[in-house]
């Protein structure tokens, strides 16, 4: 098969018996569905343990299982993490069905290599191999796990359903156009000698790499079937089986090539209005928060508006900075190639002429229109039905988010921006966490105050406890929606639920946010109890996923919330029962005073 698209790949298999009246081995390879490109693609072979007896259905199910469910995993993992908790799944059920049905086992090898971006990742386990064809040098990537031995080479040490905890080989590698992937069952390799292998598979280097004297561009399908002809007619007792890949193009950039990237670009120069770079000119500075600087450039040639996102100069040498607009670069790419594109806005991977960028920035489109924090600087009053608009937009946004295992943790008006098309965008992945963040960003208390949820201070409730527990608590999607409540209760009354909080200062939660609609009339008690739900100082009376919060916004009156509990005073203030206690010991012993002193002896 042949897929062309940003990524260009060419892939052929072919599996024969042999000599053998069962063919146990197994191959497949799965390519994206459309908004899926940054997955990649993957492909696997697997080869059946017949003296198990079940050795063809634990391959088949074992291949199966990885290529369909590969995909099923969320974008922001890291490719050989998604592997091995599917490889450790199948493993386990696999094992487990093999205890219960002994000694009628279903025992399988596998080798499976995903192709993403401008990387590889692979995943061994067993003796089949793989093999890297490079500008003419074939190398194996993999290792027999078999018993080092002449005589009992066919002896596994490792292999998928033989045990509860499975050991797998995971290896990663950078990725070249003109890479040729070679995938065997031992029923190909152990029968055809190196030099022969080599003289084979060479045939499949695209002209540009093929060493001189050498044919070059034999397709995948061709080479594959020629590796498995061979095999038979130099006498193999085993099935025989070979899966090529050939790379013909690349996929965007992932996380490792962004970070590369930052690291070999220079950071540009502080820009003024009217300067250029890459064929742009400034046209105004947007905003400066001392680490990221924001401008409004104009495409020369189109004329069209661009914002552009890179490090203040004086960060420009911060490798941890660095990584860190990496990683939202990486971040935003993944997310315009998710069904939640539509509420973020768009990145760029090349200028428009085509070309990489000289220096080190971000490039997004610009879309006319304001922040919903421009809008209440602005003193516009946001009626019941926009900020009901609003929320339900973002709740979804989130969702979408929450799904790919990204925290925004930053959600608030002024990352809200309504454009003059009639869309809401949540802007600044610059602080989220997605699993691959750098480390320095994940211990970071990043996002703004008076939006965190109490326990990024140490103020959570524990089940039992009489009073708030001192332990902080990492961002999660709660976070995200404690943040939204805070930014619904704000647009519709003009305040906070718990007061402005400054950067130099911690949360104060030691009351119950009033109720929207004592502020502001207009707001439905129904939505009184939603928004209260939202903000709750109790974590476990919040919603807990964005789907939740956005059913209640959709049911509106139809199906009101219950109004949520009171905070007892104890869970508000733990020093409480100690004030009252001072109080009562305080009037005691003022009361014996005044019996010593003035009552008649």
């Amino acid at each position: 098969m042949h897929w062309c698209m940003a990524f260009d790949i060419d892939i052929g298999f072919a599996s024969l018996a042999g000599r053998k009246d069962i063919n146990e081995d197994f191959c497949a390879a799965m390519l994206p569905e459309r908004g899926q490109e940054g997955m990649g693609s993957i492909v696997a072979i697997a080869d059946g343990v017949s003296t198990g007896g079940m050795g063809k259905e634990a391959a088949q199910t074992t291949v199966t299982s990885l290529v369909r469910d590969y995909y099923a995993t969320p974008e922001t993992w890291d490719t050989t993490v998604a592997l091995d908790r599917i490889i450790s799944a199948q493993n386990a059920w696999l094992s487990g069905l093999n205890r219960r049905r002994h000694p009628i086992l279903g025992l399988t090898t596998l080798t499976a290599v995903v192709l993403r971006g401008q990387s590889y990742a692979l995943a061994h386990v067993g003796d089949t191999r793989a093999y890297l064809l490079r500008a003419g040098h074939l190398t194996q990537l993999t290792s027999d796990h078999v018993v080092d031995h002449p005589d009992l080479r066919h002896q596994l040490l490792r292999c998928v359903g033989a045990e509860n905890k499975l050991v797998v080989d995971y290896a990663q590698g950078d990725l070249h156009v003109g890479d040729v992937f070679v995938l065997l069952s031992d029923g190909v390799h152990n029968v055809l000698r190196a030099r022969r292998l080599n003289a084979l598979v060479a045939t499949a280097n695209p002209a540009s790499t093929a060493p001189e004297g050498v044919a070059a561009s034999v397709d995948a399908q061709t080479l594959s079937r020629q590796l498995v002809d061979a095999a038979i007619a130099a006498g193999t007792h085993d099935n025989a089986t070979a899966l090529v890949v050939r790379v013909l193009g690349l996929l965007d950039a992932n996380l490792q090539d962004e970070n590369r990237r930052a690291l070999a670009l220079p950071i540009p120069a502080r820009l003024k209005v009217g300067d250029s770079v890459d064929g742009f000119t400034v046209t105004a500075p947007v905003a400066d928060n001392g680490i990221n600087v924001l401008y409004q450039i104009r495409d020369v040639q189109t004329q069209k508006l661009y914002a552009l996102k890179t490090l203040h100069p004086a960060r420009a040498h911060d490798p941890q900075e660095r990584a860190m607009l990496a990683h939202e670069a990486w971040l935003a790419r993944r997310m315009q190639s998710s069904r939640a594109a539509d509420y973020f806005v768009a990145i760029h991977d090349r200028l428009p002429n085509g070309q990489s960028p000289a220096s080190f920035y971000l490039l997004y489109d610009w879309h006319a229109g304001e922040t919903l924090q421009q809008q209440l600087d602005h003193q516009h009053k946001f009626g019941v039905a926009q900020a009901l608009s609003a929320a339900t937009q973002v709740a979804r946004a989130l969702g979408r988010l929450h799904q790919q295992n990204v925290v925004h943790r930053d959600i608030k008006p002024a990352n809200l921006h309504q454009g003059e098309d009639g869309v809401l965008r949540v802007l600044d992945l610059g602080v989220a966490l997605s699993g691959r963040e750098p480390a320095a960003m994940r211990t970071l208390h990043a996002g703004t105050p008076s939006y965190i949820n109490p326990e990024q201070w140490g103020f959570s409730v524990k089940v039992g406890s009489s009073g708030m527990d001192a332990a902080v608590e990492l961002p999660d999607a709660q976070s995200d929606l404690f943040a939204l409540g805070v930014t619904m209760y704000q647009l519709l009354t003009g305040k906070l639920p718990y007061g402005e909080v400054l950067p130099y200062q911690a949360g104060r939660y030691f009351r119950d946010p009033v109720a929207p609609s004592r502020h502001n009339p207009e707001v439905p008690i129904w939505l009184d109890h939603v928004v209260l739900k939202a903000v709750a100082r109790d974590k476990r009376q919040r919603f807990e996923t964005a789907e939740e919060l956005l059913l209640a916004l959709e049911r509106g009156a139809s199906r009101p919330l219950t109004a949520p509990p009171a905070t007892p005073l104890i869970q508000r203030d733990p020093t409480a029962l100690w004030k009252v206690a001072l109080s009562i010991s305080v009037v005691f012993n003022l009361l014996l005073v005044y019996w010593l002193i003035f009552l008649p002896k």
